[in-house]
Parts: structure tokens; sequence; C-alpha cells
């Protein structure tokens, strides 16, 4: 019962003190968020402005600019773009697969069946992400179920053209640029899913029949309706679709021709190569690219479908 008072009197303190009470309040999350987050962000920025000493094998820690000049090289960008060119192309295949799915999930399935869609949606989640990733290894093998069933529907020679294509062919699919983009699909898809189903379950119902009383078909209806304020939750699921491709390394290492990425590159030039500042300043290529990418789904209204 004692404690009853001071307990009260803390209460009261806080209550005449709303600085002090949010003080408190993002005390915590914010030191983490400055001296954590932050404090690695710039400890990655002062290591990119050293570089290696190529015949010590040493870091020379003088400030300089070389490093920078090292980034921008040919082999360098043409990992960038390589990298970015699969987060567009997994972000916009995400979108068509992700779009009709989680439009009949929010307007047209009973409540039955929608919880067992978004069940089926999350279910892969729920296993381990080297598991899945050396799982479609096996099967994008050339011994693997997918040749087996191109092989039983009698189209191989298909998927042979396919694999013969320059560019996004292979010895099989598990080596090859499609394979690879297969699987980033099936791996970040659900990240589309949701908040896209998110931003259709807040369409009002009354704006698709307002459209139909006004004698608009369907197709019409979706590209001036629905699409519209779908779009924020398309530019929501598409920042993960985008930032968790771009900067990924292990499905690339796994599957594909082993062509680098920027994960990849970074994790080769910090391991293999020990050249930590070249590191430190290919890590901001990707920082720079979402920070563009973020601004733009910001002004798309993504940040409401969170």
């Amino acid at each position: 019962m004692s404690s009853s008072p001071t307990w009260h009197r803390i209460a009261s303190a806080l209550y005449r003190r709303p600085r002090l009470r949010l003080a408190l309040l993002l005390g915590v999350p914010l030191l983490w968020m400055v001296g954590v987050y932050g404090g690695s962000i710039v400890a990655l920025l002062v290591q990119s402005f050293f570089r290696l000493d190529s015949f010590a094998g040493t870091i020379d820690r003088s400030p300089t600019l070389d490093t920078w000049r090292d980034l921008f090289t040919d082999a360098n960008m043409s990992v960038a773009g390589r990298t970015i060119g699969m987060a567009a192309a997994v972000t916009l295949a995400s979108i068509m697969i992700a779009l009709p799915l989680a439009y009949y999930i929010a307007r047209h399935a009973s409540r039955r069946t929608k919880a067992i869609l978004i069940m089926a949606v999350l279910i892969p989640l729920w296993s381990s992400y080297l598991v899945r990733v050396y799982s479609w290894k096996l099967i994008l093998a050339a011994d693997g179920i997918i040749n087996w069933f191109f092989e039983r529907l009698g189209i191989g020679g298909l998927l042979d053209a396919i694999l013969r294509t320059p560019g996004i062919g292979g010895p099989s699919l598990s080596v090859s640029y499609i394979g690879q983009f297969l699987v980033f699909v099936y791996i970040w898809l659900p990240y589309m899913v949701l908040p896209v189903q998110a931003a259709l379950e807040r369409v009002p119902r009354s704006f698709v029949e307002a459209s139909a009383d006004l004698g608009a078909h369907p197709p019409t209806t979706f590209r001036k309706v629905v699409w519209p304020l779908a779009i924020p939750g398309v530019a929501a699921g598409s920042i993960f679709t985008f930032s968790l491709t771009l900067g990924d390394y292990i499905i690339p290492t796994v599957i594909g021709d082993s062509s680098p990425f920027i994960g990849l590159a970074i994790y080769s030039y910090q391991g293999v190569a020990g050249n930590l500042p070249l590191a430190a300043a290919f890590a901001f290529v990707p920082i720079a690219v979402m920070g563009l990418y973020l601004f733009g789904a910001k002004r798309l209204g993504a940040f409401e479908a969170l």
C-alpha cells in the first residue's frame, strides 16, 4: 500500500511533463536507430575513404578518394546494373502474379477460402530460407521435376530453346539467369501479395458498384477505380521485393551461373579479397538506389499501406 502514493506521484509527474514522457518512451528505440544503425552507416562511410595497399595487403587509413574511383569501374557498374535489372524484373513479375490473387482474396473469396489462401501464401515463410533455395536447386536441375514435366508433355524442345537464349539461358535451369529469376519471384512473392491484398481490402465496394451503375465495364472499373486505390499497396510490396532482391547474395550463389550480384560482390571484397574499403563503398550503391526508390514509393503513397 505504501508504494501506491509513489506511483501516483510518478504518474502525475509524467502527466505534467509530456516531453519527459516522450523521451522515456522513445529513448531506447532512438538510441538503437541512431547509435547502432546510424553508427554502422557512418562507420561504413568512413571506411570507404580508406584504401587497400595492394603491395602490403593492409588498409591505408589516410583519407583518399581512390576507393570511390575504383568503385566506378565497368566491372562494378556491370554488377550493379545486373542486380538492379533483376530486382526490377522480380518486382514486375511479383506484381503481375500477386495482383489477381490478392484481388480474388480481397473481393471475391469467402471467409474460409480467404483464410486458406492467405495460409497458402504464408506457409513457405515458415520453412528455412536456405531449405527453400536448395530445394529449388534440385527442382531446376537438369534431371529435376520441371525438366521431367516438359519431357512428359513432349515439349522438351521448348525448354531447350529457352535455355539456348543468350543472356537468360544456360546448361540447365539451375545454372541460368531465368532459373535465378524464378527462385527470386517464389521467395519474395508473399511480401507482395499481402500489402496488395490489404490495400484492396480498403477499396470501398460502393466505389465499384457506383462505377458499374454508371455503365463502366469491369476492366474499366479496375483501371479507373480499383488500380489507383491499389497503387499504395503495390508500391509497398515493391519496396520489399526490390530491396530484398537487391541485397540478396545467397540465391545468386546457389542458383545461376555465378555471375556476381551486389551482395555477393560485397561479400567477396570483404571476405576473399580483404578489401574492406571497397566493400564499404559498394555497400552504398544499394543504399543510394533504395533511397531513390523509397522517395518514389512515398510519392505513390506506399507508406500508407505498410
